[in-house]
């Protein structure tokens, strides 16, 4: 019997270590590029991956917008991020992915008010169903379509600083994506339900379309100032999942706590894409663990990624 439990927790420790070396491996930004002077807006800056990244970025020196439809906890980062930092250069703007409209108010607000936009990172998601104000199903309204809409509205002023950037946050889960074009005609969606599995398959679809926007959005910009890259920031514990059903939180938290990264952890990934000096050669590329990786080929299909970039368009009413 002795033996057995021996075996049990010598397998059960190498799964751990495979796990944490693997699809729960951490890394960490080595940039020292300082940000004094220069502006960031992050959508979704007010908790997990997004306030961890608005507070190095403060920390650096830089005006840190944060983008939230939430003003009492925007308020609450913003002083939680002064605090640590002793930064007085973080504000709130409010702003709704789910509302085509008051993106544009966003937009309106922020072209108005501020004099330079240097990176613009596309940070908020959501897993969880339902629709956005214009009907669109809330994963793919919200992760990618409102994004996309942000980032075309804002992409005049990023042209106009010395050197700006473009990070979307995108994720692993994108690789078990696809777009089924028929349907977003036909529902305005890809893919929704009563079940949790079957929003994290839509969850996966808006994914796949940050990397493939990621991906067109380098060719449009070829010769320009600006450079983009879509991050999967790890498998990080934040409140991404606030909307799924309670007994998965059951499974789900014990995991988390065990093999989850850090919020801190996680944004490391996209803060070598904002700071790491060299990186513009590798414009569209999608990166983990703070270096490019490959993707497979449906997630970076030319013909795909443009007829996205053209639906979206049309979508936005930009078309």
């Amino acid at each position: 019997m002795f033996p057995l439990v021996i075996a049990s927790v010598v397998v059960l420790a190498g799964v751990y270590v495979l796990l944490v070396e693997t699809l729960f491996k951490s890394s960490q930004c080595k940039s020292s590029t300082g940000m004094s002077g220069k502006t960031v807006i992050i959508t979704g800056g007010n908790t997990g991956i997004g306030k961890a990244t608005a507070t190095e970025l403060a920390r650096r020196g830089a005006r840190v917008i944060l983008a939230c439809r939430n003003r009492q906890k925007a308020d609450e980062a913003i002083e939680d991020i002064k605090r640590e930092t002793g930064s007085c250069d973080v504000v709130y703007m409010q702003l709704d992915l789910a509302s085509l409209q008051n993106i544009r108010n966003f937009a309106q607000t922020f072209l108005k008010t501020e004099s330079r936009l240097d990176v613009l990172i596309n940070n908020a998601g959501l897993v969880a169903d339902g629709r956005t104000e214009d009907g669109f199903g809330i994963e793919f309204g919200v992760n990618h379509l409102g994004h996309f809409l942000l980032t075309c509205l804002l992409l005049d002023r990023l042209k106009e600083a010395p050197e700006a950037r473009v990070v979307t946050l995108s994720s692993m889960a994108h690789r078990w994506g696809r777009i089924d074009f028929d349907r977003l005609a036909a529902h305005k969606d890809l893919g929704t339900g009563l079940y949790s599995w079957q929003f994290f398959h839509a969850y996966c679809n808006s994914k796949l379309c940050n990397t493939l926007f990621t991906h067109e959005l380098a060719k449009r910009l070829k010769g320009t100032n600006v450079t983009c890259y879509s991050v999967h920031p790890g498998v990080v514990k934040t409140e991404l999942s606030r909307h799924v059903s309670l007994w998965q939180m059951v499974i789900v938290d014990p995991i988390s706590r065990l093999l989850f990264l850090d919020p801190k952890t996680g944004a490391q990934t996209t803060l070598h894409c904002v700071l790491q000096e060299g990186i513009e050669p590798l414009s569209g590329r999608y990166f983990t663990c703070c270096a490019p990786q490959e993707v497979a080929a449906h997630c970076k299909d030319d013909a795909v990624a443009k007829k996205l970039w053209d639906v979206s368009e049309m979508l936005c009413g930009l078309a």
